[in-house]
């Protein structure tokens, strides 16, 4: 670190930014992290890129197959009832 405290670093040829070990080891980034990059007034902003992409119940309503007729509303609570017994009785 700096007198300041406050670390630096420099642009590569290539564009490519190094970041210190010390806040790679304390964000937990090791080789291979996605990060989202966001330019802010402040500055950029480097962000954990989400496992997942972000998804709606919309997006993925009626995405699995069905075979056979609607249940009913009756149907579906008793099979959630036998479940909620079923993982009850095993513990």
């Amino acid at each position: 670190m700096t007198r300041a405290g406050k670390l630096t670093t420099i642009v590569s040829t290539k564009g490519q930014v190094i970041l210190p070990k010390v806040i790679r080891q304390r964000r937990e980034w090791d080789t291979g992290t996605r990060l989202l990059v966001e330019e802010t007034p402040e500055g950029v902003l480097l962000k954990p890129a989400p496992a997942f992409v972000e998804t709606r119940p919309e997006d993925v309503f009626a995405s699995l197959p069905h075979r056979g007729r609607p249940k009913t509303l009756k149907e579906m609570e008793a099979g959630v009832l036998a479940e909620a017994r079923r993982r009850h009785a095993r513990d």
